[in-house]
């Protein structure tokens, strides 16, 4: 009868020491410590399933002690006595792991974004990466998407309201939904749970960009953009807002391509507009005069707003309204979506311009008395002569010419 090889004890496994080749130190019943030429020390168990001889990997130690072996050898052997084979069990296992890593909210999210994003402006793209960036991958994004309930996107949508950022919860949660639905839709999710969270927040109060309507003040922010003493690039486009009045998304993407100088106009494609319809800015001579100012300095990349970090990229969302608060101009006072709202009321109630074409430049949702929709060249003769009209009244405001009040209605 063969002798019984004794089993390994700690301190064999802690030395046993590198030799020219591979070689093994037997435990018993299968299992065994392969110590390789390069200094590996891996467990291994031998065993027999369907009259074939099998070799299953239990990881290299010290990760794996020589307990943890021996409890994974056990484990093994009570498979085989159900007539399971262990190593296809860990093949199972393993698939189920790479396909849960796989299918992560953060892996699927980010599939969903690369797919649709060149449907949307780079604005809008960039807004909706930061929130699952910063709201939502940080908690849910390891997660597999199958196995997420409306409790966790809930705890999600709390924290981002506790901050007093309810929009912004209301917004992460239809990202979750289009992001779960997409998921549905791929086979990867069985429903959308973020529809359960329907009601689940308190609605958003209407709240309307902060603006100066009144002349007088206008006038007050108009030097004090004058004197601005930061950055030229931001200081031009300060001066802008309020003569183009336009997004201000779309006044920091604004690109030197689009800047048409002999037809005096600022042509802006679709993709950058919210309606997603190609739109003219006519560009008056002090707008004109500003740009070519502005030239010499980012006329040789493609925006005309440069990011102060990477000229790749526009400016930031905040640079505006950050260069508005240096200037002492709270966010309850005036923002740089405000600047539409104050070129909307006085070139109404004082320059008493038809609204049509106001609404036109603005590049609102307007139809024609003949229910035409919106197109880019109408009323553009009109149009010019507004915006120089605009320019020409913002240029006496400055000067201290004599303002005309706003008309009040009794």
């Amino acid at each position: 009868m063969p002798k019984r090889i004794p089993p390994l004890s700690d301190i064999q496994v802690k030395n046993a020491k590198t030799k020219d080749k591979d070689y093994k130190l037997i435990d018993g019943f299968g299992l065994h410590l392969l110590v390789t030429a390069s200094g590996g020390k891996l467990w291994r168990f031998q065993y027999r399933f369907g009259g074939k001889q099998k070799l299953l990997t239990f990881g290299a130690y010290p990760s794996v002690s020589l307990a943890d072996a021996r409890q994974r050898r056990e484990e093994a052997k009570k498979l085989l006595a159900n007539g399971v084979d262990p190593g296809e069990v860990k093949k199972a296992q393993k698939a189920a792991t790479v396909a849960e890593t796989e299918n992560s909210f953060e892996i699927i999210a980010r599939e969903w974004h690369n797919k649709f994003s060149g449907q949307w402006s780079p604005g809008h793209a960039a807004t909706i990466m930061d929130r699952l960036t910063r709201d939502v991958f940080p908690w849910l994004g390891d997660k597999p998407i199958a196995v997420i309930k409306p409790v966790d996107i809930l705890a999600i949508l709390r924290r981002v309201e506790g901050r007093g950022a309810l929009e912004t919860a209301h917004r992460v949660r239809t990202i979750c939904g289009q992001v779960l639905r997409y998921a549905v839709a791929t086979g990867r999710a069985e429903r959308d749970s973020a529809a359960d969270l329907r009601g689940a927040l308190p609605p958003v109060r209407e709240k309307h960009h902060a603006a100066l309507t009144d002349p007088k003040e206008v006038a007050e922010l108009l030097r004090a953009i004058d004197g601005f003493k930061g950055t030229f690039h931001v200081k031009c486009a300060l001066k802008l807002a309020p003569m183009l009045f336009v997004r201000p998304g779309e006044l920091r993407q604004m690109e030197w391509a689009e800047i048409d100088f002999e037809a005096e106009q600022w042509n802006i494609p679709a993709e950058k507009m919210k309606m997603k319809l190609p739109h003219i800015v006519p560009l008056s001579w002090q707008a004109l005069a500003t740009l070519k100012d502005l030239h010499p300095l980012t006329g040789y990349g493609r925006y005309v707003f440069p990011c102060h970090r990477s000229p790749l990229r526009p400016m930031t969302n905040n640079a505006i309204n950050a260069a508005l608060r240096r200037m002492g101009y709270t966010s309850d006072e005036m923002t740089g979506h405000g600047f539409r709202a104050m070129a909307r009321t006085i070139l109404d109630e004082v320059l008493q311009v038809r609204p049509d074409f106001i609404e036109h430049q603005l590049a609102h949702a307007v139809k024609d008395p003949n229910g035409r929709a919106y197109n880019r060249t109408a009323h553009l003769a009109e149009r010019r002569k507004m915006m120089q009209q605009w320019a020409d009244y913002l240029d006496g405001l400055k000067s201290v010419a004599k303002v005309i009040p706003l008309k009040r209605s009794v």
